[in-house]
């Protein structure tokens, strides 16, 4: 090898003091002297600076990669700008795909798994996360069972599989990793055992009204047999609740005409323009009246009602008044909205104006609060709402089943004791709570994922945290971005 000669190379560095910064090196050319050497000259490169056919050092480049990782594209050229770095969205991506995937290693021990969107949904992927690092390891296309199992079966050696409660998960898993004992996710137990009660609250409204109190007598003398009667609640602002109303009946009606079609679910969302979410929404419910139950949306004045009605009833019937005292307390409406909720306690009769005794009857709480209610630590719950639910509890003995048993799964998933779950099955599977029949049975398919997740400390929660992370990703790139791009981003280190 000799040298053929020298020249100049210009190159960008990282700034200083806020200013651009270039390097101007003196470079020695060499000749190579092997015959079977296909390329005949060689450029002298200085150990962390210089690379072939880089315009920029190796620092340089190296910071240009960290602002790609973190920003992306444009909002990368932006912070890149501000810090005396000239270069293009497209720039920044290149560096970002060429730089080699992480390659694994050692597989992981505790292996997480769990889907997140491409595009809501329409197509998901899956993201696996080593549970003792808490670093995601590898990004899967799609979030099918096969796919699942072949990585699982390239890279062996885990011994627990945190999941979900998807079926696509345990069939891969337990394909893939036949050893691995699978850990279903205690957050996610909880929510399917939150639907199960909100079905049942339904099934059993008609006990969350107070019994009716007696009619009351008018504010104003009046004659008792001209007094009117007292329209429904409802009535007062009709628009939007019948509309909500008529909506909901048209869309459960042409969801179940599909169905009995023989279509499915993810073309009746096609064909109706509807989420897959809301198409199984209304696939599965078993009658209109559960989807209408809560329909009936909290309006601006429903949480100032029991004070309108008994300021109505110990005579201030000036609206003007009424508006400003519920405004003190936090009320957002307007004075016409409060005149319209009144007007129907103020009937005209023969000319003469007589007011209505408002009822006294607290309003019916939403089968979805009364959920929430027995769902929550008695000590979280206020103490107004917890006489409701006592009150609700004494007339429905089938509610008050079920609130006994949501407290002994809390407690049993509060303690770890998971061992208690297959008697709980068979308490409940013995009763006549069939709402909670459905996922009962779902848990005894599923028992040994149920156990290990109601026992070991192991859960989903940094898999989700992780979740969280790529839809902040999935932001940053407005959803322009491929699927590759979206992986390196996700696997690069924090």
């Amino acid at each position: 090898m000799s040298v053929r000669g020298r020249y100049q190379r210009c190159l960008n560095d990282t700034p200083i003091g806020g200013r651009p910064v270039w390097l101007v090196l003196s470079v020695r050319r060499f000749n190579c002297a092997a015959s079977s050497c296909t390329v005949r000259t060689f450029v002298e490169q200085v150990p962390g600076l210089t690379a072939r056919r880089r315009r920029r050092s190796q620092p340089l480049q190296e910071l240009l990669h960290g602002v790609g990782a973190a920003l992306a594209g444009r909002a990368g050229v932006r912070l890149a700008g501000r810090l005396a770095m000239r270069v293009s969205r497209s720039t920044l991506l290149r560096l970002l795909r060429a730089t080699p995937e992480p390659v694994l290693t050692v597989s992981p021990r505790v292996l997480g798994v769990d889907d997140f969107a491409l595009r809501r949904g329409q197509v998901y992927a899956t993201i696996l996360l080593d549970m003792e690092t808490r670093r995601p390891i590898d990004v899967l296309p799609d979030r099918e069972a096969e796919t699942l199992a072949s990585w699982l079966r390239a890279h062996p050696g885990a011994e627990i599989i945190c999941r979900d409660r998807a079926g696509a998960y345990a069939d891969g898993a337990r394909t893939g990793a036949p050893d691995a004992m699978q850990v279903a996710d205690r957050w996610h137990i909880f929510h399917n055992l939150g639907e199960a009660v909100e079905a049942a609250v339904v099934a059993y409204r008609s006990s969350l009204s107070e019994p009716l109190a007696e009619p009351g007598e008018p504010a104003l003398p009046a004659e008792p047999s001209s007094r009117p009667q007292l329209p429904d609640a409802q009535a007062v602002l009709p628009g939007k609740e019948i509309r909500l109303v008529t909506r909901t009946k048209e869309r459960y009606y042409e969801v179940q005409q599909l169905l009995a079609d023989g279509a499915s679910r993810a073309e009746i969302g096609r064909r109706l323009g509807l989420d897959i979410q809301t198409v199984r929404r209304f696939a599965d419910a078993t009658s209109i009246e559960q989807l209408l139950a809560n329909t009936h949306r909290e309006g601006l004045i429903d949480p100032y009602k029991a004070y309108l009605h008994q300021r109505w009833n110990d005579g201030c019937t000036d609206t003007a008044v009424l508006h400003a005292e519920i405004r003190e307390q936090g009320f957002r409406g307007s004075v016409q909205t409060l005149r319209r909720y009144l007007r129907p306690l103020r009937p005209i009769e023969d000319g003469t104006r007589r007011h209505l005794r408002a009822p006294s009857t607290p309003p019916t709480p939403k089968p979805r609060r009364v959920a929430k209610w027995i769902m929550s630590d008695p000590a979280t719950i206020r103490l107004e709402d917890r006489h409701k639910l006592d009150a609700i509890r004494r007339r429905s003995p089938a509610l008050d089943t079920l609130a006994g048993h949501v407290h002994d799964f809390a407690d049993m998933m509060h303690k770890l004791r998971g061992d208690r779950l297959p008697q709980w099955i068979a308490t409940v599977l013995a009763g006549d709570v069939t709402e909670l029949h459905s996922f009962a049975k779902g848990l005894q398919r599923d028992l040994a994922a149920a156990t290990a997740g109601l026992t070991l400390p192991w859960s989903s929660g940094a898999v989700e945290g992780q979740v969280n992370r790529v839809k902040m990703l999935k932001r940053q790139m407005y959803g322009r971005a491929r699927f590759d791009l979206l992986r390196r981003r996700i696997l690069q280190p924090n």
